[in-house]
């Protein structure tokens, strides 16, 4: 979808948000009690990792057979969605990431003692099964950001975020990632309790020329660029009965929730908070060639620090019914930085804010009442 099309599409798009509401993953749906917006209760410590070249042609086939993926180095194991708050997953999840001019790939490799899926249909609910999913913001403003879903019969759900579910979202569902290249491979058989499985893989292709569509700068990437991204992994406890895996009730006969294991904890049960993914810096050496360091940008900090006053805000216009440009009137803790200068300036009216601040190389931070953030 060019950005012709976009704009096109997005007269209609308000009819799209009825079916998705519908359909939202609990970790999409922000439950806001006490008027107050809720909030990340980790410290704020994205993931990171460096990617980088691949001269080898991959075959997407689900397997690790290319020495180009053998060079190439794991993720962390994943966490709980809520960081260090829940217990270490049950199972171990791992990813790795190459890139060449053509593509961004990914291959998963998650442990599953019982590998199972029921869902068929392209853009279905996935997550009602155990899935994967990959989550890209090239340039980090929280905007226009893409979403892939896969289960382990290789069904897919593509959508592209215009913003957070929390700022209104809406999500494209009609969206469709042209030229998308998946495969699955099983240690083991799906759909059969009768055995023990040990793992299944992912491996992904996503053509850079679509995400251009909303990246907002160089795709493929540049020497050194950093996107945001998080994976997420959805997890049932299920049953075997009547030789079906049937996901576990409660007391009350309800399904027990899912898991949600990713790669940068998120700090509270939404994985769209896209503020906070790991970060996926970009090198044009050569897998295996040599080891590049991952350098933090210091504007990230001073994002970060706006983004404290954008949750303040947000808590104080549910309460209030107005946003405030007066900072002492948000609590905010003060923040101390070498590399920005704070207090913010602060612009407010019932309905918006604007806030910012400046870099100590001169640039200006800003954040808005829907969370986006800019450079100037």
């Amino acid at each position: 979808m060019n950005k012709i099309y976009f704009q096109i599409f997005s007269a209609s798009i308000i009819i799209m948000i009825l079916c998705l509401n519908s359909c939202q993953h609990e970790q999409d749906v922000v439950k806001i009690s006490d008027n107050t917006l809720p909030v990340p209760k980790i410290e704020y410590n994205p993931n990171s990792y460096v990617c980088y070249q691949t001269e080898q042609q991959l075959t997407i086939d689900g397997k690790m057979s290319e020495e180009a993926w053998g060079k190439a180095s794991w993720t962390e194991y994943f966490v709980d969605i809520e960081g260090d708050l829940k217990p270490i997953p049950r199972y171990k999840t791992q990813v790795k990431m190459l890139w060449d001019a053509d593509y961004f790939y990914f291959l998963a490799e998650m442990e599953e003692p019982h590998v199972w899926a029921k869902l068929t249909e392209r853009d279905a609910v996935i997550y009602h099964d155990n899935d994967f999913e990959v989550f890209i913001d090239p340039d980090g403003d929280t905007h226009e950001y893409y979403e892939l879903e896969i289960n382990a019969f290789r069904t897919e759900w593509d959508l592209l975020l215009v913003r957070p579910y929390r700022d209104g979202a809406p999500a494209v569902n009609a969206w469709d990632i042209q030229g998308l290249k998946t495969a699955i491979d099983i240690n083991g058989t799906i759909n059969n309790p009768r055995d023990k499985d040990s793992s299944w893989t992912v491996e992904i292709a996503i053509p850079w020329k679509v995400l251009s569509e909303c990246a907002h700068k160089p795709s493929p990437p540049i020497d050194g660029d950093q996107w945001r991204v998080n994976f997420s992994r959805v997890q049932w406890h299920t049953d075997i009965i009547n030789n079906k895996y049937i996901k576990t009730k409660d007391s009350s006969g309800n399904n027990l929730p899912e898991n949600n294991w990713v790669w940068s904890p998120q700090g509270l049960i939404a994985m769209h908070y896209p503020e906070m993914w790991g970060f996926v810096q970009f090198s044009s050496a050569k897998v295996g060639s040599e080891k590049v360091s991952y350098s933090h940008n210091p504007i990230e900090d001073a994002k970060h620090a706006l983004r404290l006053l954008y949750y303040a805000e947000k808590t104080y216009q549910m309460q209030y019914g107005t946003y405030t440009n007066k900072i002492n009137l948000l609590e905010l803790q003060p923040i101390s930085s070498s590399h920005f200068k704070w207090q913010p300036i602060i612009t407010a009216s019932q309905n918006q804010f604007e806030a910012q601040i400046t870099m100590n190389s001169g640039e200006l931070i800003l954040i808005d009442h829907e969370g986006k953030t800019k450079i100037k």
